[in-house]
């Protein structure tokens, strides 16, 4: 029998949207852009950031590409769900976060043409580009899929 584990995973990706949605809304609204508080001295702060673009800024403007590569990935990830993740709880879990990293992020293009970025980090003498929430679930579910695949078993079904 396929086991889906739609409605769990269904919450995991709406508690991470709405976290992403809220502190996104809380960033944009209680600062001021620019503005940053620091959190871990000068290796971790919130800073109030803008991008019109993708990591690091590229194709920074190009928001009808970022929509149709968006809606491509969400259709593709759908698919690869039900015809690769039944009985395999680490894909699903991989999968939803992508899912709901690419849609915190497709909202904010949807409705600002831009998206709200805040977590500043410093690691070691390297600023690390300011990212998100929906950023942070988008790397998790890779990273979480690639240990899947290369690593427990190329993606085999598990029970």
């Amino acid at each position: 029998m396929k086991q889906y584990r739609i409605l769990p995973m269904a919450i995991v990706g709406i508690i991470v949207l709405a976290i992403d949605q809220l502190t996104k809304f809380l960033v944009a609204t209680q600062m001021s852009l620019g503005e940053s508080i620091p959190v871990i001295g000068e290796y971790l702060k919130i800073t109030s950031h803008r991008n019109s673009g993708a990591a690091w800024g590229m194709f920074e403007g190009r928001m009808l590409f970022f929509y149709i590569i968006t809606v491509a990935v969400l259709v593709f990830l759908i698919y690869f769900y039900k015809t690769e993740a039944k009985n395999n709880l680490l894909m699903q879990v991989g999968i939803t976060l992508l899912m709901a990293g690419a849609l915190g992020n497709f909202i904010d293009r949807l409705l600002f043409q831009e998206v709200v970025d805040f977590v500043d980090v410093l690691i070691i003498n390297y600023d690390f580009p300011i990212f998100n929430v929906a950023d942070s679930a988008l790397t998790v579910g890779v990273i979480i899929l690639l240990i899947e695949v290369f690593i427990t078993g190329r993606g085999k079904n598990k029970k």
